[in-house]
């Protein structure tokens, strides 16, 4: 398939194709049940159930709304997009009390679209990517080290992102399955290079529940171009992440909530013109 054809078919995706499967994903990924004990949860679903409640008082909710509410809450999960609800309005605040006593590089959320088990290859590696690629070409380069500053042996990292016209291979037709995602093995002094495109910002998928959320309370669906990682070594916690490029106009109201300034990469010209390098190093904190 050619990229043009390649690129027509991407386009043509829906938000319940693209929620399917991430629920899917995130049914076959995840260990499903209760993680908390009876008392736990209780406490928890309580207070969900009471915050309801306590706006619909404060709010004055009315019948008509209330209908409305079930009425779209059905279609969230006919679509298939409880993973995109959940990891766009809520995993931010989730992954801040995860991550509250590290010291070391900052995280952020994982978002809906990873799939583990990505083509592993040894640094310096270029990420799979169709025959003349959409987009700039980027060099991702860096060293993984810890907490002291100490190479990393045995270092990786996993990176997935969008592709020039903000869709994620898997989760969009036409596109080849594992197109820019990887795992990049790190050399002995935790340094890695990458190369791939640079992502394009992106509006999550509007045609499905959220979006019909995202039109009636009249909020945009942008996210600015981000790159997701994993970074991991035995004997340190691995760090979920995002980075992100200065000047996108979204880095400031990301739907996400996602964006932090510390994951904000330099980015510069390559002497050739036709191409960007940046530098983002990682430090890890070991396992407790």
């Amino acid at each position: 398939m050619s990229v043009e054809s390649s690129v027509a078919s991407e386009s043509a995706g829906t938000a319940a194709e693209a929620g399917a499967e991430a629920t899917a994903r995130f049914r076959a990924n995840k260990t499903i049940g209760a993680a908390s004990s009876q008392e736990r949860v209780a406490r928890l679903a309580g207070r969900v159930i009471k915050a309801i409640n306590d706006a619909v008082f404060e709010e004055q909710v009315t019948y008509d709304e209330y209908n409305a509410l079930k009425s779209w809450l059905i279609r969230v999960g006919e679509d298939g997009e409880w993973p995109l609800f959940l990891d766009v309005w809520v995993e931010h605040s989730v992954e801040e009390v995860a991550n509250s006593s590290r010291h070391g590089s900052k995280g952020t959320i994982e978002g809906p679209y990873y799939v583990p088990n990505s083509p592993a290859r040894n640094t310096p590696a270029s990420l799979p990517m169709r025959e003349s690629e959409p987009g700039t070409p980027l060099l991702f380069q860096g060293q993984i080290t810890g907490l002291s500053g100490a190479p990393i042996q045995d270092a990786k990292v996993e990176i997935w992102h969008a592709d020039d016209l903000g869709f994620y291979s898997q989760f969009a037709p036409g596109l080849p399955e594992w197109n820019l995602r990887g795992t990049v093995l790190a050399d002995a002094e935790g340094r890695f290079q990458i190369n791939t495109v640079q992502p394009a910002p992106y509006q999550i998928p509007t045609d499905g529940a959220c979006g019909q959320l995202i039109a009636a309370a009249g909020w945009h669906a942008w996210r600015p171009a981000h790159i997701h990682l994993k970074v991991s070594a035995p004997g340190y916690q691995m760090i979920t992440s995002q980075l992100y490029f200065p000047g996108d106009p979204h880095n400031t109201d990301d739907i996400a909530s996602a964006v932090k300034p510390e994951l904000m990469l330099d980015v510069r010209e390559q002497e050739d013109g036709q191409s960007r390098v940046t530098t983002y190093d990682f430090r890890l904190d070991p396992e407790d």
